[in-house]
């Protein structure tokens, strides 16, 4: 599988967070085992905080986001610590490429994600190769990008939404920063000006695979120099090429997987509803309650990650009073989760993270999405490739216990749930070719690799 051992030194620079740093990592792992040097590039803050494992083949520095002593909380506003991180993180990113170079590990080219525009300023600066890895599905960056160019006008009107290479969309499919106009406008202007500077980027690499999205792929590909490299998921669960990466490798919690597997180890081939909704976003109260009384009322065998700050949120007495048919923990080694012979069914917040995971893995979906791309995610689930039902939310955006009980009935014992089951079993054979050796994703890989070796896609000096 390694190309030979080359002289090309990439630095990847994520977004510091988990599913923005997951993604890009398990890429990495596959530069590597293909002869390229990598060095990842945390903040102070996460690296202090980070478990990482200790067989790693990738070498890791720290920039500063000007929060060495804490994450985005310790800023006045989110606002404020992408400003501060621009600042910041462009002067100790520069520092850093100087470092390596004068400690003879010259960088030839920068992995950037591209909610961090300024990475590519600071890598142009020194005349490296670029590439902005994209952490969202090829659709919801196509929608950012037709905002960013004033071909799609906000705030939305109520027809439906035609762009090219996609579905058509009704309002409430896009990214929630886009279709409810006005809310997090920090958030929404990261997203959108992802587009201001990419055109500036040697390649545009994204973590799905081709036939994952072959029309919104095909369009993008004529705006940029586009390689689609997923699913970008440890390679035990797909090809098995690369040994040891059992993982992600980075946790920000402190993983401990005992207490799921051995419970899911007791319990009958697909029994199991396994409930998550990824480690960014608070849930409210009221949408953990009807969580509660659907998985009480549908008396199937539950796993659901409750996340330790909103513990509280749960009914009194609802974890004893389930304790036969369910476990509640607050944090689930997610893969080996999914991977579990007695999962049957996951209700998921629609992170493409988790939705990439469960389609690899063949886990048919519950999709209850909340915010960010997470419904454009869950259009997908239910209506492209069909291997999940969507949950819909009440006007209050909570999803109703009668809308959850329904949805995963339809997935344990329905008719639909049987197809929703045969998709699943098409999509993670298809996902297991992208990755696997001579697949589109290995291909897309081997290619970037030549060229970065060869010098080809090197920049005008």
């Amino acid at each position: 599988m390694t190309m030979g051992s080359s002289k090309v030194h990439v630095l990847a620079l994520p977004f510091p967070a988990q599913g923005h740093i997951n993604p890009l990592l398990q890429f990495c792992k596959r530069l590597v085992a293909k002869g390229v040097k990598v060095t990842f590039v945390n903040t102070v803050f996460l690296s202090k905080s980070m478990h990482t494992d200790p067989k790693r083949s990738i070498n890791f520095e720290t920039i500063s986001d000007g929060y060495d002593d804490g994450d985005y909380a310790a800023a006045e506003s989110f606002e404020a610590y992408v400003e501060k991180f621009a600042t910041v993180g462009s002067k100790t990113l520069a520092d850093l490429i100087m470092k390596l170079e004068d400690d003879g590990k010259p960088v030839q080219a920068v992995i950037y994600d591209p909610h961090l525009t300024w990475a590519l300023d600071v890598a142009k600066q020194f005349g490296l190769v670029t590439a902005a890895f994209f952490t969202q599905m090829c659709a919801v960056d196509s929608i950012y990008y037709h905002v960013y160019h004033g071909l799609l006008s906000v705030p939305l009107s109520d027809s439906p939404i035609s762009l090219p290479g996609l579905p058509l969309l009704q309002p409430n499919e896009t990214p929630s920063f886009i279709y409810l106009h006005g809310s997090y406008p920090a958030y929404r202007h990261l997203q959108v000006n992802q587009f201001s500077n990419v055109d500036q980027a040697d390649w545009v690499i994204l973590n799905i695979f081709d036939k994952l999205e072959e029309d919104a792929v095909n369009w993008m590909a004529r705006l940029w120099r586009v390689k689609t490299v997923g699913p970008t998921v440890p390679s035990m669960y797909l090809d098995k090429r690369l040994e040891d990466d059992t993982g992600y490798g980075i946790n920000l919690f402190k993983p401990d997987s005992s207490l799921c597997i051995n419970w899911l180890d007791n319990q009958p081939k697909d029994s199991v509803v396994y409930v998550a909704f990824g480690s960014w976003i608070g849930i409210e109260a009221e949408q953990v309650e009807e969580i509660a009384s659907a998985l009480m009322e549908i008396g199937f065998r539950f796993l659901w990650v409750v996340r330790a700050l909103e513990k509280e949120k749960l009914p009194s007495n609802f974890v004893d009073e389930t304790s036969e048919k369910g476990l509640v923990v607050t944090w689930s080694p997610q893969l080996e989760v999914l991977a579990h012979e007695s999962v049957a069914c996951f209700v998921t917040h629609c992170g493409l993270n988790s939705v990439m995971e469960a389609l690899s893995l063949g886990v048919p979906m519950v999709a209850a999405p909340q915010l960010t791309d997470q419904p454009t995610n869950a259009k997908f689930i239910e209506d492209v490739w069909g291997v999940g039902v969507r949950a819909a939310a009440d006007e209050k955006g909570i999803v109703r216990r009668e809308t959850l009980v329904s949805c995963i009935r339809e997935i344990m014992e329905g008719e639909k749930g049987k197809q929703i089951k045969e998709n699943g079993i098409k999509w993670k054979t298809l996902a297991k070719e992208a990755i696997d050796e001579g697949g589109s994703s290995d291909r897309n890989i081997d290619e970037f690799v030549a060229e970065l070796i060869s010098g080809a896609g090197q920049p005008d000096a």
